[in-house]
């Protein structure tokens, strides 16, 4: 089954204590597609500049990634810039150039009219909106925020989040989005917001979904999902989002929606970002295989002992 993702595709500067790398490919639409073309076909609406080159659409095409989406225009793709020399949970931002991505108006082709699945990157709520309600003959839509929009635009945002079905969101974003330092109360809060779902990532320490009562099935308790601990993280950066893209990506594949469908790809998400993180930008999605991925989740079935 077919996933759309609308968001970021962009050209990262990146400072770890693994190294420095410059101007590669990233943005969140990028690792989101990556992560979910191992589960499902993955198509992309973003916007670059004319300095992204044939190299970099093949990142895309050579994992069966549908671009008709991404649009190109004059002048230079969204550029940023950060370290976490200090912190490897949290990244320090060096620079922001938005460049074409400031003008990003979404536009979907006729040719996407039949899918399936959606996820809103994180982008302007606004423009969440505008393409959900265009897009909604879909199954399922999941959904991203950050604290730029929760609090600048919250009332765009509340709109947006009665459009979407599984938001996925960090601990921290949960509970300013919420206004409660509680995490459980701050999810149910949310929810009540409007998602069905709500996936709280919690980066090393794992990721955690609450169900809103009667959603997805029976049963109304939270479900919890670890981390696989990672020798060697060389660049946290996109790890998010690729966690977005296996939890969606595995969702698409199934022909059910349910809470047990939802509660495993908790795990297949944690799988694709631990994947990111081995290497810098997308240089481990590119090149894995489906037996790594089925071998990671194995590890994490032994590790929690998931049936």
């Amino acid at each position: 089954m077919s996933i759309l993702v609308v968001g970021s595709v962009a050209f990262d500067t990146i400072a770890t204590p693994s190294g420095q790398v410059t101007d590669i490919l990233g943005g969140a639409a990028t690792y989101f597609a990556l992560a979910a073309s191992y589960f499902t076909s993955v198509r992309v609406v973003a916007v670059v500049g004319d300095d992204f080159g044939a190299e970099h659409e093949a990142v895309f095409t050579k994992r069966g990634v549908d671009v008709r989406g991404i649009e190109r225009t004059a002048g230079k793709t969204f550029r940023w810039g950060g370290q976490y020399l200090d912190n490897l949970n949290e990244a320090k931002t060096d620079f922001t150039e938005l460049n074409v991505f400031e003008r990003f108006q979404p536009r979907i082709p006729k040719e996407y009219a039949d899918t399936e699945f959606l996820f809103l990157a994180n982008i302007d709520p606004v423009l969440q909106a505008a393409v959900q309600r265009e897009m909604n003959g879909v199954r399922l839509t999941g959904g991203d925020t950050m604290n730029f929009w929760i609090k600048g635009t919250p009332k765009e945002l509340a709109e947006t989040l009665k459009l979407v079905n599984v938001l996925l969101i960090n601990d921290t974003e949960t509970k300013m989005l919420a206004g409660e330092n509680n995490l459980p109360r701050a999810a149910q809060k949310v929810l009540a917001m409007g998602p069905q779902a709500l996936v709280v990532k919690h980066g090393e320490y794992g990721a955690t979904i609450f169900f809103r009562e009667g959603a997805f099935g029976i049963g109304k308790h939270p479900f919890r999902a670890p981390a696989l601990p990672i020798e060697e993280v060389k660049d946290p950066t996109g790890a998010g989002d690729s966690f977005a893209g296996g939890f969606m990506g595995y969702v698409a594949s199934q022909g059910d929606i349910s809470r047990e469908v939802l509660k495993r790809a908790l795990f297949y998400g944690g799988v694709m970002g631990s994947f990111a993180v081995e290497r810098f930008g997308t240089a481990r999605l590119q090149n894995l295989t489906r037996e790594e991925i089925d071998e990671r989740f194995q590890v994490f079935r032994e590790l929690t002992h998931l049936e």
